[in-house]
């Protein structure tokens, strides 16, 4: 209370206590007056001396607290009582006297209205009045001349005073604790009342003490209504032994427990008389007192309605059962098409290599271009369908890794090999770099080769006649970093946020200047992902493209705190080191 703000109620009743005692100790030092003046006059100085004390003291501390210095005041005052007290105890050298009386009030009075650092001082000069005025009755030091009779009512006159203004603080900070009490009752009533959220509390035998305006909204009755017998009937029968559970761990064991639980809503303007449930999150906080340490407490339950929230879930899994059906039809149909497609294809292929070779008989030279452009475009057609055949397997979690140790830089040569002639027709070369004693990459073969084959040709297409694709491999890690570098046209930032999605192209219009269906680099994504790789690419347009491959050492089946403390005896075959997580994932995905 000595710290609050100035709007706090307590401190606004503490403030207006200070300017109370400075008026007390005005007007009893006015009433004394003339009383002390007489004596003055016959020659005794004390009740004077005390009396201008007192008095300079009330109009002192007044005016600090009309300049809002409140804790100046506070100091003020108990000061004056501590010095009221001193020269009382100076003036009479017996130990016990009605001075050292007046000085206790000091200290009472700081713990009333001041901070920790005055309530300490405060003691400490209380100690020291009285340390002096032992030593004054023991050693018999000459007190002032003052008579019994002026001291005893000098004194007696003091101690009033002081206790007069200790008792008018203590009674005015009491009010101030009620105020603030009923302040606080008040705030919360009126939080319950007005809260979104319906406000139930039940008493420690599990009886409804309280229920807030908002819970007859969301039950549909009266607040009178909500019994705790009621309102156990309303919870759905298949919820009820979660409710008591989570009740009994707040009521008996002290502990906040959440559940969510189906309750009846009643309707009555319903036509049906079929019960109406709704979900509704439940918070059950106990409300802990020193008292009850080990008995059962009182339990603040919060009901909130979750019923629109529950709707959005469900229609949210609908929709994802939904869309995973129809990405597993969109699966199905492409591996069916896909197969079904190749099988003509591959007799076009076959028969119109036939004719321009001129097994089936020699050709015109018309029916011989005609004849190569037919195989040219089965070619192409068959690329596209085992694509698209590829892609589907990677969507639908079928495409299955056969992992083993090899050398990742045996299959750079036997690659370039097979797009030797699509880089001759652009007039390129294809150059590459390995660093030295590279460790064996576990990991399936048959797909890192078609990463390699789907970056280089990439590269190939997208590089400028006569330039140079280059492919090097070095170890970062415990990862082998695999780059293609071209010195081609380059992507754009924003299309290299696209990078890996299915079927995008830089260059998407009808005017494209490159042919391809944008299923390329989504495979090398898919096929990279399955080995619990990474995928990175930098480029700037009109410079090239750099497309950046780390593969784990030790494959996506084996971790690397595992072989850094496991030693394997003997080779175990690949079978029995295939694991089924990688499909789970997949189907989690």
């Amino acid at each position: 209370m000595a710290i609050a703000g100035s709007g706090h109620r307590p401190e606004m009743l503490r403030r207006k206590t200070l300017a109370n005692n400075s008026r007390i100790l005005i007007a009893a030092t006015a009433l004394a007056m003339p009383f002390a003046i007489y004596y003055l006059v016959t020659g005794t100085v004390l009740p004077f001396v005390l009396a201008i004390l007192a008095l300079a003291s009330g109009m002192a501390t007044l005016a600090l607290h009309q300049r809002q210095m409140f804790e100046q005041a506070v100091a003020g005052q108990v000061y004056t009582m501590l010095g009221l007290g001193l020269i009382l105890t100076l003036a009479d050298n017996q130990f016990g006297d009605i001075g050292m009386a007046v000085a206790l009030m000091g200290p009472v009075l700081a713990s009333l209205l001041g901070n920790a650092g005055l309530r300490r001082l405060s003691w400490v000069l209380v100690v020291a009045i009285i340390a002096l005025g032992s030593v004054a009755a023991k050693f018999g030091l000459p007190a002032g001349q003052v008579p019994s009779l002026v001291l005893a009512l000098a004194g007696a006159m003091t101690f009033l005073v002081c206790v007069g203004v200790v008792i008018h603080t203590a009674n005015r900070i009491n009010t101030a604790y009620q105020v603030y009490d009923k302040a606080q009752v008040t705030a919360y009533r009126h939080l319950i009342e007005h809260v979104q959220d319906a406000v139930i509390r039940f008493s420690s035998d599990g009886q409804v003490l309280q229920a807030s305006r908002s819970s007859e909204t969301l039950f549909g009755c009266r607040r009178y209504q909500l019994q705790s017998s009621s309102l156990g009937e309303r919870l759905h029968v298949l919820d009820r032994p979660a409710y008591l559970t989570a009740f009994a761990d707040a009521n008996q064991g002290g502990e906040t427990r959440h559940i969510e639980v189906r309750m009846r809503q009643e309707d009555p303007h319903a036509v049906s008389a079929v019960p109406s449930f709704i979900w509704v999150e439940i918070s059950l906080s106990p409300v802990l007192d020193r008292e009850t340490v080990g008995l059962r407490h009182e339990v603040l339950a919060l009901f909130r309605d979750i019923t629109q929230r529950k709707d959005n879930e469900a229609s949210m899994l609908e929709a994802r059962r939904i869309a995973e059906e129809d990405s597993s039809a969109k699966s199905r149909f492409l591996a069916t098409m896909g197969h079904e497609l190749r099988t003509p294809l591959n007799a076009i292929v076959g028969f119109s290599e036939m004719m321009s070779t001129g097994i089936g008989g020699q050709l015109s030279p018309t029916h011989t271009e005609y004849a190569g452009l037919i195989h040219q475009s089965g070619k192409h057609l068959l690329e596209v369908v085992r694509m698209l055949l590829d892609m589907s397997r990677i969507d639908a979690g079928k495409f299955e890794l056969q992992n083993e140790p090899f050398q990742l830089q045996e299959i750079i040569e036997p690659c370039f090999n097979m797009l030797a002639t699509m880089a001759a027709e652009r007039d390129m070369r294809l150059v590459s770099s390995a660093d030295g004693n590279l460790p064996l990459l576990n990991a399936d073969e048959r797909a890192c080769r078609q990463i390699l084959l789907n970056l280089v040709s990439n590269a190939i297409k997208f590089s400028y006649p006569g330039s140079t694709v280059s492919v090097t491999l070095r170890r970062q890690g415990q990862s082998l970093n695999l780059s293609v570098i071209d010195q081609g046209v380059g992507m754009a930032p924003e299309s290299l946020a696209h990078i890996g999605e299915a079927f995008f192209q830089a260059q998407s219009g009808h005017d494209r200047a490159y042919e391809g269906t944008g299923l390329g680099l989504s495979i090398v994504k898919g096929l990279v992902d399955l080995h619990d790789g990474t995928l990175r690419a930098m480029s700037e347009i009109g410079a090239g493209t750099t497309v950046t491959v780390l593969l784990p050492i030790n494959g996506p089946a084996i971790k690397t705190e595992e072989t850094a403390t496991v030693t394997p005896i003997r080779r175990e075959p690949i079978a029995e080191r295939s694991t089924p997580w990688q499909d789970e994932k997949r189907k989690a995905q």
